[in-house]
Formats: C-alpha cells, structure tokens, sequence
C-alpha cells in the first residue's frame, strides 16, 4: 500500500531553519561560546522570580483577562507617562502579548491586507518579511546605509506608493545595534503625515541605549504615535526571554482591530508572569539600571576586541555588536560571512551571526555579529578564543 502525503504548498517557501537555530546547535555540537543567539547566560533578579511564585501559590493560575491583567497594563502605562510623556489608556490601549514576536506578527494580521506592501529596513529581524508574507502582503525591502547602517529617507521616501499600507522599524536596531536619532524621528514623522501608512516600532531594546545617547520612542512624537503599535519586550528588559511576554501600545483604534487577532491566536498570556511583572515594574530601578550594566559588558567586550584585527563598529543601543572581518590576518576572512561564522564557530569556538542573514537578497558586507548579554566570564573566555585572530 503507497503511503499517503498530503498536497501541501507552503506558505512561506523561502523559509527554513533560521540562522540563530542552526548556530547554537553547532555552538554546542563543538563546545564553542556561544555569541550568536542573543539571549543572557545569567539569571534573572530572584525577586522576579519570587513575585511570579508568590502570584502561584496565591492561586493566580487561570486564564486573565484577553487583553493582559489591569495592574500589569497600568504599570506600562505609567512607565511609558514617565519615559515618554505619552498617556495611553491601559483599558484601550496597551495590550500584554505573547512576547514581541507574537505582537508583530498580530499586527501586521490585524492591518495587512493581499496586496498590500509593507516597507521593511534591511537588515532586519528574521520574523518580518515571513510575517507580511503570511498576511499575503509584500514585503519591500529599503536598504539602510550600508557601512553606518542610517535610514536613507530619499528612499524610503521613493519606496511610499498607494499600496504602502505599514514600515516596519527597529530602535534600538538588530543587528547592526545603532538607534535613531531625533532627526531621524523627526523626519519619518515629516514623511509619512500626509499619507495613511501606518507604523511598526519595534523597541525591544528600548532600555539598552548607552549615553551620551537615549532611546526615542515613537510615543513622544505625535505623528508617529497616532498611527504606531509600539512594541516592547519584558523578556529582553527583564533577561527573561524565555518567559516570553511582551506588550503593545497603540491608539484605541488600532488595539480594537489588533485584539481581535490576538484573541484567536493566542488569546491572552500566562497569569503569574503577569501578576508577577506587574509587582515588580513597581520600582523602576531594574530598567534605569540597565544601561548601565550592559554598558559596562559592552566597553568589556569592545576593549578585548580591540586587541584583535576584527573592525569594531559602533554600539549605540542593544545587546549587540558587529564587527568587520575585512582585515583579518586569516585566508577565511574571504569567505562568505555564514561560511566565516561556520569556521568561527568550529576552528575558533566562538559562535557569531552573519550580518547577511538579515537580508532578504543575502548581501555580504563582511559584516558579522556577536551579542554581549553573557557573563563577564563567558565574554573573557570568548575574548581569549578571539585573540588569536
């Protein structure tokens, strides 16, 4: 009897094994550092934990409300007052989603439509253009500046047509790790108020920007905030990625149309974490502190590669840092930069991201990234790995 196999015609047929996925495993195939995936190698603060335990053993276990639980609502309303001096209404307008993943992919289901083109800043997060292609949009892709990785207006001015229906933006950015200015802020602002394009802002780094610099929310300016969902990550803030949790802000409009997806597909998030967030977001201090901390792991990381034939570029905001492999003393660094990252990872035993696997066209800049969310003995050790190069 022949086997059955069913008619399948994928959806997303560019779509496999994602770079990060492929990494790690060859990260822990051969016993490399891994600085690829961008997730801490340290534990959380244990009072998190404890609010999130206290809200389960005070029996805090079934489903909460589809929107989030009011007190965790208010608290990233009160938050985003303070930072930004933007009020959005808890009840309205903030919604707790399933990690930042999740409420990107629910936004652009709840406004893309077949035909409809969304612009995306290449290099960009991995999720974006599978997540238009799903809501039978198109993508279309901007380049940023290659080299310093600044938006270029005149082009995403060029790239606005009728069918433009949402940009996509990141900052700070991944991978490139370089934020927006006020005048970059200012001029997306400037480009898109006589138009109907709405706007993705994806700040899950929002509290990692290193001064003398500051992150600049959609939310402060008016323009962009009347027609933004803007996109946060406790996960990231918190370095609890696995937890996945993460909220949205956007006009009361908007988060109509986004929660009647976010009902269908995930409906609401689990109610401890919530409970236990909320309990915690009452003292600001873990996220004014963060700065900080990963300034001090970032000019760690920076100073050891200094030391090597790596080009360091800038690190404005994230967790992240690229590097240039140009001028390596190593015939490798001829290589494509995914074959650079396979060798790295295997002969050096440090693993990295290629640059170019944040392009759809693949573009090879000879550009890699590693992320320094780790413990200063993971980075000293993958520093004394690097040294040889």
């Amino acid at each position: 009897m022949t086997e059955y196999t069913p008619p399948l015609q994928t959806k997303l047929p560019k779509v496999g094994t994602t770079i990060f996925t492929v990494m790690s495993a060859l990260a822990a195939e051969k016993g490399a550092v891994n600085l690829g995936q961008g997730f801490p190698d340290f534990d959380c603060d244990p009072r998190l934990v404890h609010a999130v335990t206290d809200a389960m053993t005070r029996g805090l276990n079934q489903y909460p409300p589809m929107s989030g639980i009011p007190m965790l609502r208010e608290a990233v309303a009160a938050k985003v007052q303070a930072l930004h001096d933007r009020a959005y209404n808890p009840a309205t307008e903030i919604t707790i989603t399933a990690g930042a993943t999740q409420a990107i992919l629910t936004a652009i289901l709840a406004v893309v439509r077949a035909g409809d083109e969304v612009i995306v800043l290449e290099p960009c997060y991995d999720s974006y253009v599978p997540n238009i292609e799903l809501a039978g949009g198109a993508a279309v892709a901007v380049p940023l500046t290659p080299g310093t990785f600044r938006p270029d207006f005149d082009k995403i001015s060029a790239a606005l047509t009728p069918r433009t229906r949402a940009i996509l933006i990141n900052s700070p950015h991944n991978p490139s790790a370089t934020i927006w200015t006020h005048a970059d802020m200012l001029r997306l602002q400037e480009i898109l108020a006589p138009t109907d394009v709405l706007l993705i802002s994806d700040e899950v780094y929002e509290h990692m920007v290193y001064a003398p610099n500051q992150h600049l929310s959609a939310a402060r300016y008016p323009g962009l905030a009347a027609r933004a969902f803007i996109v946060s990550s406790f996960g990231k803030t918190y370095h609890v990625t696995g937890w996945k949790v993460g909220t949205v802000c956007a006009p009361a409009v908007m988060t109509a149309e986004f929660r009647k997806v976010h009902q269908f597909n995930v409906f609401t998030v689990n109610t401890p974490m919530q409970h236990g967030l909320a309990a915690y977001m009452a003292d600001p201090a873990p996220y004014l502190q963060l700065p900080a901390f990963y300034a001090a792991k970032r000019d760690l990381f920076r100073a050891g590669l200094a030391k090597t034939r790596f080009r360091v570029l800038p690190s404005e905001g994230s967790y992240f840092q690229c590097v240039d492999i140009s001028a390596l003393a190593v015939p490798e660094r001829d290589l494509p930069e995914a074959d650079f990252c396979q060798w790295l990872t295997s002969e050096i035993g440090v693993a990295a991201i290629p640059l170019s696997a944040f392009y759809g066209n693949g573009f090879d800049q000879k550009v890699i990234r590693f992320c320094y969310a780790k413990k200063d003995e993971t980075l000293n050790a993958a520093l004394q790995r690097l040294s040889r190069l």
